[in-house]
């Protein structure tokens, strides 16, 4: 749909969120479609009725670079005759009111809320964005809303029928026309955030006569929609949090101390007195188990409404192992929580685009979701970021903040390493292809900052149980950037350019650098740092003749330390996969399910239904980063691998390797072309396999039996 040129209309007074709403006449509905993009978040309704099931739309971007528009098929809303359309917007990252350590508040883009929106029929034009015929105001019931802080609403400010025909709007005011707010527009095409799942509380305690608090069983990412009873201007407030004090009450310190306006996650609604009254927010929301309500009103019931991105399954495996399955689901409620329209780090604290969690996770999502649409956008919003120099942020989108620090050859990864799995899970090349000449500036900036052809910037591997003993900062970037150029060489050689000799003689040079400086010989790298270890594997830094001697040092390192994760993020994703890549699946396996602390299982002992994002578990206990623990499973005990030379499993070698610990295992992944199953069940001292692809699919069975 042509949604170019466009009036952007914003609210004249000042107050709380603007309502709009504009009558028009249709002669015929067939074929209506209604375009809009309403900065920060949206919600429009035709004749009284809210358009579509979306919820926080549209996904953020940098608006200054690239904004987008939802195009919706509304013919089931009109009627001939006199309509209504309205819409009412929240402020979400575009008029960012509440202060944070990354600057939003001061983002380039920031502007009063506005929208632009198309309605047409058969060609004709039936709603445009001119301020004729529109009324607004800003004196509505929600009275403040933000990203971080939460909404407040008053309901004895309701407007009954606001958006139907016959409304006195005679005090509303004309909108005003506004600057557009300077980004490219683009129709939004990745699935949009939906309420996915309802959630009762499995446990409401009542701590006074005026405060009760909700758990609800597993951490999420949404709001809490809630009844109550009572009189008119009382008063509920709703606080969200991941973790309780001794008494009780809900504990929001460790989520919002980089919040440094307002109350972090915490809604506020006031009755209008008229029996039971529901409300839920629409224009904010929380990472949470618990929710803390307070206030005179009688609470009649709370549920959690859990809110992301509404990509599709795509996944899943099943074991005897109780631990292994709970593993699984919370690394798969993690992922669902921390990708609200973005991929997030934590759905509380900080709700950022960091570029490092969002590429260790990539394959884990990939796995479990169709994932691959979302990925594809958010990368668009991270080309957006990056500088003339070739420079990229740590987080997406960005506004001035995390350049210089939280970025890294580590983190910038994700703009080759998604593009990557993409193409091999899809088989699309879009990504890279799109992308190329922005890798090509990124290889160039990072080059420029090497020294003797190494890089030591970066976070290095972050949230290192121990900090003495993390792998140097210098030998994990370099390998990354080491990394990125040899992809960089594969996307040049399949799209016909001519970059591909030239950026893997850089990544040999690199290579060569990490042996000079970090290879002391007999398969031994930096300090024997499990990370060191693993990366020189995975990244095939070790010469081939001491790459035995490197994995027999790195399993025999992981079980004199009681197979516990002595490392950070990026050893959770090399060190299994070093492992079980040379042969020690069983010694990875274990990695993960020994049960004390740091470890994984010692999470899920502790009743985490989502993974932390570090192993004490003291800041947020809602991370993705630590993650890829799913893929893993699908590629080594499932044997799903996906081929380069068959991206989107147009053909399949399945390698399955069964563990001990199990006595069976099954998983299915749903590619392009269908449903791959593998399962396999040790009978006696001999294992069963089964197996299923789609039909026309050469495939091949390669069990890995020890």
């Amino acid at each position: 749909m042509n949604f170019e040129p466009v009036k952007w209309l914003g609210a004249a007074g000042q107050g709380g969120a603007p309502y709009f709403r504009c009558e028009f006449d249709a002669e015929t509905v067939a074929g209506a479609t209604l375009a809009i993009c309403g900065l920060g978040w949206y919600e429009v309704c035709l004749n009284g009725r809210k358009v579509g099931d979306h919820v926080l739309d549209p996904i953020v971007t940098n608006y200054d670079l690239r904004a987008r528009y939802v195009v919706y098929d509304v013919a089931a809303y009109l009627k001939p005759g006199r309509n209504t359309v309205g819409v009412v917007l929240g402020t979400g990252w575009y008029d960012h009111v509440d202060a944070d350590v990354w600057n939003f508040d001061h983002a380039a883009w920031r502007d009063r809320c506005k929208f632009a929106l198309h309605l047409r029929c058969g060609g004709a034009e039936l709603v445009s964005g001119e301020p004729a015929g529109w009324r607004c105001t800003t004196a509505g019931p929600i009275t403040f809303n933000s990203l971080r802080n939460g909404e407040y609403y008053d309901a004895r400010l309701e407007m009954a029928g606001w958006a139907e025909n016959g409304f006195d709007d005679s005090a509303w005011q004309v909108p005003v026309p506004l600057a557009p707010p300077g980004g490219v527009l683009e129709e939004q095409t990745s699935p949009p955030c939906r309420v996915m799942r309802v959630i009762r509380p499995v446990a409401l305690k009542r701590l006074s006569p005026t405060r009760a608090v909700a758990d609800f069983g597993v951490n999420l990412s949404g709001w809490c929609r809630i009844r109550v009873r009572g009189k008119a201007g009382d008063t509920v407030e709703l606080r969200y949090g991941e973790r309780l004090f001794p008494d009780g009450r809900v504990d929001k310190e460790h989520i919002g101390k980089f919040v440094l306006s307002g109350e972090n996650q915490c809604d506020r609604y006031t009755l209008r007195g008229d029996g039971v009254e529901e409300w839920a927010p629409r224009f904010t929301f929380h990472g949470f188990q618990y929710c803390q309500i307070d206030g005179e009103p009688e609470l009649e019931s709370v549920t959690a409404e859990f809110v992301h991105t509404s990509f599709a399954d795509a996944g899943n495996f099943e074991s005897p192992d109780a631990e292994l399955n709970a593993l699984q689901r919370a690394v798969q409620e993690s992922y669902r929580g921390n990708f609200v329209g973005i991929p997030f780090d934590c759905p509380h604290r900080e709700k950022n685009g960091w570029t490092g969690d969002t590429q260790l996770a990539a394959e884990t999502g990939l796995c479990n979701f169709d994932a691959a649409s979302s990925l594809e956008q958010w990368l668009d919003t991270l080309a957006d970021c990056q500088r003339p120099s070739g420079q990229l942020p740590g987080i997406a989108p960005a506004c001035g903040w995390g350049y210089n620090w939280g970025s890294g050859p580590a983190w910038d990864a994700a703009f080759f390493v998604i593009p990557e799995l993409i193409y091999r899970y899809t088989g699309s090349g879009r990504t890279y292809e799109k992308h190329f000449d922005g890798m090509l500036r990124y290889l160039d900036y990072a080059a420029s900052r090497a020294s003797g052809d190494l890089v030591a910037f970066g976070l290095g591997d972050w949230n290192h149980v121990d900090n003495a003993k993390i792998a140097p900062v210098e030998f994990t970037s370099s390998a990354y950037l080491m990394h990125c150029n040899r992809l960089a060489a594969k996307f040049a050689r399949r799209l016909g350019r001519g970059e591909g000799a030239m950026l893997d003689a850089r990544a040999e040079c690199m290579r060569a650098a990490l042996n000079a400086r970090y290879n002391n010989g007999g398969g031994s790298f930096a300090h024997d740092e499990m990370t060191a270890l693993g990366m020189a594997l995975v990244f095939d830094i070790a010469p081939e003749g001491e790459r035995a001697a490197a994995a027999e040092r790195l399993a025999r390192i992981v079980r004199d330390n009681g197979y516990k994760p002595y490392f950070g993020i990026l050893g959770s994703r090399a060190v299994p996969r070093a492992l079980a890549d040379a042969g020690f699946v069983e010694t990875a396996f274990r990695l993960f399910m020994q049960p004390e602390y740091p470890g994984w299982i010692h999470w899920l002992r502790q009743g985490a239904t989502t993974l932390w994002g570090n192993w004490h578990g003291e800041a947020s206990r809602n991370h993705i980063m630590f993650g890829d623990v799913s893929a893993w499973c699908f590629r080594y005990l499932g044997g799903l691998v996906p081929d380069e030379a068959h991206p989107g499993f147009s053909s399949v070698t399945l390698r399955p390797h069964p563990v001990p610990q199990l006595d069976w295992f099954r998983m299915f992944h749903d590619t392009p072309h269908g449903r791959i199953s593998v399962g396999w069940r040790r009978e006696g001292g001999t294992y069963q396999f089964n197996v299923s692809v789609p039909d026309g699919i050469e495939h091949h069975l390669e069990p890995e039996v020890e």
